[in-house]
């Protein structure tokens, strides 16, 4: 699975009245959409673990992909935990171990993907990068929002379920271009009490690796 996939979330919300509409500087912003994406920015911005339940679909709506992991998250620094691979950010460095390889790519946290890697941030200022709108809330209560990239991108949509009283982020849908898409999947999300050395890699247990530093 390609890092930018699975972490595109680690990032990355009964109503049937029209959401209200204001003005900024960034254009029209959807009242009501804000209101959920400033609650989901809230609990992602806090220490928290969840499981994420990936899948992709090509053009053709066939399955291309499908696998699990295992987050924790904390103010831009997070670990991901797959079958295959382990990547940690400090919020500065990556380090992605591949651990069938015995190979570990070191590199820094890219200005560009800032936002797609940091869900707390992505959803915090998602007016800058991102046009929003409110789309329903289902009878059990999660709230879809979906959100249109300003600048030219692979994919022309986001679409984000969202608890509308609690402000988790259950799933998101990545609507591309060629019809395919890409379904995150959160289950288990909780509070967690991480130590900071969660969110760094410890060469020094692993002195048989290849490195590949990129920095």
């Amino acid at each position: 699975m390609r890092r930018s996939s699975i972490l595109f979330f680690i990032l990355m919300i009964g109503v049937s009245c029209m959401a209200q509409i204001t003005h900024s500087d960034q254009g029209t912003v959807d009242r009501l959409a804000a209101e959920i994406l400033h609650k989901a920015a809230g609990q992602m911005n806090k220490n928290v673990s969840f499981n994420v339940d990936f899948s992709a679909t090509d053009s053709h709506q066939k399955q291309v992909m499908n696998q699990k992991a295992q987050v924790w998250y904390n103010q831009g620094k997070y670990r991901v935990v797959l079958s295959d691979q382990e990547i940690i950010s400090d919020g500065v460095t990556v380090w992605q171990w591949n651990k069938a390889a015995r190979e570990l790519a070191i590199s820094k946290v890219a200005n560009d993907e800032v936002d797609l890697l940091n869900p707390g941030k992505l959803l915090a200022n998602y007016d800058k990068s991102f046009k929003a709108k409110y789309i329903r809330t289902e009878n059990n209560g999660m709230a879809i929002v979906d959100l249109q990239p300003r600048s030219a991108q692979s994919y022309h949509k986001i679409r984000l379920f969202i608890g509308e009283k609690t402000g988790i982020l259950h799933r998101m849908e990545v609507h591309r271009f060629d019809s395919g898409r890409e379904l995150y999947n959160i289950a288990q999300f909780k509070t967690a009490h991480t130590p900071a050395t969660m969110f760094t890699f410890d060469i020094s247990k692993h002195k048989d690796l290849e490195i590949i530093d990129m920095r």
